[in-house]
Formats: structure tokens, sequence, C-alpha cells
């Protein structure tokens, strides 16, 4: 079907550090597994024909289909898919709750292609609930709602092989059950042969034949499930590192806190977009060192409730909302509450498309901005590096951000949330992407940072296992119908 005999990219910037070796024969299914930042994008990339190579090119047999062009049968829903297509250049952080802006963009039903198999239409429409999405404009979407628009748009296609990258996350439990249960089918009932790019080895399901590891810019022999998950190692239960824990702990209590009982509290709130219903009749209270869990099925309003305590949602004037023993729309400005939140969400990921250095990426948390507009001090630029330690990527300081793995880029947007030490942490999705020692990783750094004083934690998560420990409060919402 694939295969590559000692593949040297031509382009030395798309170079693993040693000769491909990869094929993918009949009837196979290969996960590609490896830590962030271990070379899995620039393997499918160099698979798929986005990377020539230097002497040997890729060989394609998709026989029994007529065409020998990859293009017409390989689909590849990369990981960056899933937030919204990076084309959208007039994109920008907050856009998908100005309605106003939803015009301008097409709706869902005029993105899907026509044609196809109209049984396999008819169950991913059942299955992704696309039938609700249809009359919607993609930017309207939830970052849910997008990852089930684009694997609807890559199943339609009826491709002999396709490449999915992180299919599973950001789906609540229900749906990634059944989209097992859906790939199973299709390898079984048709030609359909799958490449499954994983950051996570528990996320490989048991129809997958094969495993490649990637790791250190290596692309390691192909070897069978049972082979692979045989030699598996354990994953180490902490890996935050001693030191790093304390210095951590030891951090200065910030001078500038707001000193408030109540950091959020939400009165009767409600939102709508047309005739659909978000959020009705809401009431929460989250108080001075809660730290609390945010779920509910995509589409019923984690994103958009996180949206209107940070204000990056128009509608939050017009609702009953207090944010540090203040009520909104009494004279603060935004910045002022903003400067004592930290926040990291798959929309803040989406509008970062400008390839500045990772270090600016973190600085820009400092100020609140997408992008970097002032010029940072020593003292601030020390902060940064300090932070970036703690998550393990003080050495892509000077990479360009959109270099970086996806994995690497949401450990970027990680540090940027923690950079000001903030009194209210909100992660809304923050493990998106991350290998499982990185996973790991993280919780053990937000556990850690809200072991100190007056340190409050929203997170939103559709795994219960990337909850941390410290979770002391829930709160789940439903989707309205």
């Amino acid at each position: 079907m694939i295969k590559i005999t000692n593949g040297i990219a031509r382009h030395p910037l798309h170079r693993m550090k040693h000769p491909i070796n990869f094929s993918l024969d009949t009837g196979e299914h290969i996960a590609i597994v490896g830590p962030n930042g271990g070379g899995k994008s620039e393997l499918v990339n160099t698979l798929i024909g986005k990377y020539p190579l230097l002497m040997n090119e890729v060989e394609y047999d998709f026989t029994p289909r007529t065409s020998t062009m990859a293009f017409e049968n390989i689909r590849y829903m990369a990981f960056r898919d899933t937030y919204g297509d990076t084309a959208e250049g007039s994109y920008y952080y907050q856009q998908r709750w100005n309605s106003q802006d939803a015009d301008i963009y097409p709706t869902v039903a005029e993105l899907l292609p026509e044609g196809g198999n109209p049984e396999m239409r008819s169950k991913l429409y059942k299955l992704f609930g696309i039938e609700d999405l249809l009359a919607k404009t993609s930017i309207l979407l939830s970052s849910g709602e997008m990852r089930k628009f684009h694997l609807t748009k890559a199943l339609i296609g009826n491709p002999r092989v396709l490449i999915l990258d992180n299919p599973f996350i950001g789906l609540d439990a229900d749906t990634r059950i059944q989209l097992r249960l859906l790939l199973k089918e299709l390898i079984n009932e048709s030609d359909l042969q799958l490449i499954l790019v994983l950051s996570k080895t528990e996320d490989i399901p048991e129809f997958i034949t094969h495993v490649v590891h990637v790791e250190q810019m290596t692309c390691s022999p192909k070897q069978t499930l049972e082979e692979y998950q045989k030699n598996l190692q354990a994953q180490p239960i902490y890996m935050l590192d001693k030191e790093k824990e304390k210095s951590l702990l030891d951090l200065p209590v910030r001078t500038d806190d707001m000193k408030a009982n109540c950091i959020v509290n939400l009165h009767n709130v409600s939102i709508q977009y047309g005739s659909r219903t978000i959020l009705k009749s809401l009431d929460w209270t989250v108080h001075n060192g809660e730290r609390w869990a945010l779920s509910g099925e995509n589409g019923a309003g984690k994103s958009t409730l996180l949206s209107l305590i940070c204000a990056d949602n128009p509608q939050s004037y017009a609702c009953d909302i207090s944010l540090f023993d203040r009520k909104r729309g009494t004279g603060e400005s935004i910045w002022e509450i903003k400067k004592h939140i930290g926040y990291v969400s798959p929309e803040m990921h989406r509008a970062y498309l400008k390839n500045l250095p990772a270090i600016d990426i973190v600085a820009s948390g400092l100020h609140d901005t997408i992008g970097l507009y002032r010029r940072t001090l020593p003292e601030q630029q020390e902060m940064c590096r300090w932070w970036m330690n703690i998550f393990n990527i003080a050495h892509l300081a000077e990479r360009d951000f959109l270099t970086l793995s996806s994995g690497e880029q949401r450990l970027c947007l990680l540090a940027r949330a923690f950079v000001k030490d903030p009194q209210l942490l909100i992660l809304d999705e923050p493990l998106h992407g991350l290998d499982n020692r990185n996973g790991q990783m993280v919780k053990d750094i937000i556990n850690t940072f809200c072991r100190r004083p007056g340190k409050t934690l929203i997170m939103v998560s559709h795994y219960e296992e990337e909850l941390p420990s410290c979770i002391t409060h829930r709160l789940h919402l439903k989707k309205h119908s």
C-alpha cells in the first residue's frame, strides 16, 4: 500500500535522524506512537508525499482502486484540523463568541463534500449529531464539535487509507466509544486501512495490528501490537522533579493579589445564539481555594462558560457575574481582572498562528495578549525561562512556535498560563496532544501549584484520569436541545 525504503527528505529541516524504512501492507492498521516532538508528524508528512525524498520516492499501490494518486486515496486529519483550518487567515481569538462575524463563514452543510456512500453518511451523522450542526457556521462550532465535523468530512470521502492524528482527544466518553466501534466496523466491511497517530498509548484500539514507535527523530521498525504491548514500560506515577516541586512551593506570594472570598459568582446566567440555548439560568459560585472540574458532553457550553469568566464573550456584560468579589460592569477594566487569571484553551491554541519564538509566546501571558506587542524586561524574560524550565521546554525558547510539535506548542501555552503566578487558573482541556509522561508532569505541576495558599482552579477534561488529585468540586453541564 505505502512503502518507503531508506527515505531521506530533500529539505534538511524535515529530515529524520536516520533514513525512514516503513511499510503499510494490505490488511494492516498501524498506530504511530512516541513522545511529543519525537518526529511522528514528520513521518506522516513524508508518507503522504508532503516532504519529497532525495532518491527513493514513496511507493504507492492502492489496489483494487483504479487511481494511483496519493491525494485521491489518502485522507489525513492533522492535529491542527481539529481546531479549525489554519488557512482561516481572518480568524482571531474570541471570534467564536462574536456572533455578528458568523455570516462571513460557510455553514457545516456547505463544507461537507457531496456524494459518497449514503449509508456511511447516515451513520456518521447519527454518531456525531451532525444534523444539529448542519446550519451552524464553522466558526461557531465548539472544539469538540469541530473534531466531529472533521472526522465526518474525512470519512465521507471513502478513502483507501485514513490517517487520523489523535482522533479521540476532545471527544466526550460516549462518542469516543462509538467512534472506536464505527472505525472497527468500517475496516471489517470495506477496504479502508487506518493509520492512527497517538500521543497516549492507552488510546490504541484493539483493531490496530501493528505499531511504529517514533522517538528522537528516529522511526523504529514496525512490530505487532502484541509485541509492542509486551515490551511497554510502566508509566511513572510522578514526573515532576523534586527540585522543581520545591521551587514551585517556594514561590513568593504575589503582593498585588486581590483579597476576595468569592472568586467567581454567576447568577441566573443564560446564553443564546439565535434559537440555540447554550446556558440556561445557571447559578455557580467558586470560592477562594476551591478546585473545580467542569464536565459535560461536546457542545454543552463549557468553553462558553469559561469565556464569560474571562470577559472574552461580548454577552458577559449582559449577565449577572461577579469576579473577585466585584460585580462585572461596575468600573473595573477587563485587563485589571485578566491579570489575576491564567488561561489556556483549544480556542487559544487555534489563534496562535504567528511564528514567534516560543519564549515570546510564554511572555505574551504577562500582558494577556495573543502575540507579543511589548518588549519584555530582563526580569520578565528570566521568569519566562523559569516557567519553561518547569515544563521541560527551556531548550525550545528560541525555536519558532509553528515549527514545534502540537504537544510542544501546548506546553508553551501552559507555561504562558502560569507565567504570572495567577490567583485563578482556568485550564480548558490542557492535556490535549500530550504524551503519557508530559501529561503526568502537567498534572503534577497543577497539583503542586494548587498546594499554595489562595490558588483557585477550574479545569475541563473529557478524560477522568486527566484530572489532578487536588480537585475538590465538580460541575456537570447538560446540552440543551
